[in-house]
């Protein structure tokens, strides 16, 4: 089989495009046949992490996500089957086998069945995206702590870059769980994707006075913000959240460091929920899978640029480039196209 490999921490030259034997599943792992490949900051960054060093395996497969077909089954799994169609999340975690190959052995639990009707290129685009979104939905005190139609109604949900993979995800989740969603973004061009992805309210934080406006549309505050950038966004937080709101943070755009104001952050009772996909409890990932795949068959998340988030596209050989892109920053969702369906 075809696999895209690295021996050494670098840029993206050190992706490789070998041939090498699969795997075999053991007990309670599955193969999948990989359809397409999902490329997340999380894939960059682990290659990217200080240049020039060992990999912590001999050989690693990038890539946490992706989407394909149950090619072999090991002992001990119930509920998949040769055959099945389904989505991977967390494929390299903790492993050397990620997503960028035709052929991975994954762990059962990390695998779901793709519900009938849905694309791989969707299936490709959940993972690292879809169950950030749906624990930062899920962090507020008081709940939810599941996402269905309706479990968010009456609350108001900020989105910080609402044209980012993650971003575009958390508009959809909290736009079929019946929130008033607001998203901030710095383009016309992306609050056209924002707005096609669900936002009822898209707004231009590159045109100053970006609290007045999120309070003229949320007068009485945001219940929950989904934030990728803490540091950047603080003061607008404070300025724009609902007493005992949640500002859910899972990633470090902007800065390491978040500086807060003590006093008003005691006053309006403020939680700061930060969040890490791979360190989660296992039974919030169950709940993610679970909602998400529910949110599939009610046809909540779509991918394209008609449903906000473009695909880039790639084949499998061009991995690097692939990364390179996540890399810089390109606006869509980059997906590598592995093997036909």
């Amino acid at each position: 089989m075809r696999a895209i490999v690295y021996s050494q921490t670098g840029d993206p030259s050190v992706l490789e495009l070998v041939e090498r034997e699969p795997g075999e599943p053991g007990d309670g792992e599955v193969r999948v046949r990989v359809v397409v490949s999902g490329v997340n900051p999380t894939d960059w960054k682990s290659r990217a992490a200080d240049p020039g060093q060992p990999t912590p395996f001999a050989e690693v497969v990038p890539n946490q996500d992706g989407s394909g077909v149950v090619d072999a089954v090991g002992a001990g799994v119930e509920g998949l089957a040769v055959g099945d169609r389904v989505w991977v999340q967390l494929a390299a975690h903790g492993r050397p086998t990620g997503t960028a190959q035709e052929l991975t052995v994954v762990p059962a639990d990390r695998v779901v069945r793709l519900p009938d009707g849905i694309s791989h290129d969707v299936g490709a685009s959940l993972g690292v995206p879809a169950v950030t979104a749906h624990r930062a939905l899920t962090v507020a005190d008081g709940g939810p702590i599941r996402l269905s139609p309706g479990a968010l109604e009456g609350r108001t949900v900020l989105v910080a870059g609402g044209a980012g993979a993650v971003g575009h995800a958390a508009i959809q989740l909290a736009r079929w769980a019946g929130a008033t969603v607001v998203t901030t973004i710095s383009s016309d061009e992306k609050a056209a994707l924002a707005t096609a992805a669900g936002a009822h309210h898209a707004i231009d934080y590159t045109a100053g006075d970006t609290a007045d406006r999120i309070r003229a549309v949320a007068p009485d505050g945001v219940d929950i913000v989904v934030e990728v950038s803490p540091a950047v966004n603080a003061r607008l937080n404070q300025a724009v959240i609902k007493n005992g709101g949640t500002v859910a943070v899972y990633a470090n755009n902007g800065g390491d460091t978040v500086e807060l104001d003590v006093v008003q952050t005691f006053v309006l009772n403020i939680r700061y929920q930060f969040l890490l996909l791979y360190t989660l409890d296992p039974a919030a990932l169950r709940n993610a899978a679970e909602d998400v795949t529910a949110a599939l068959q009610d046809g909540a998340l779509p991918v394209g640029e008609d449903a906000g988030l473009p695909l880039v596209r790639f084949p499998l050989e061009r991995t690097a480039d692939a990364h390179a892109a996540v890399e810089d920053s390109v606006v869509g969702k980059v997906l590598i196209d592995v093997s036909a369906e």
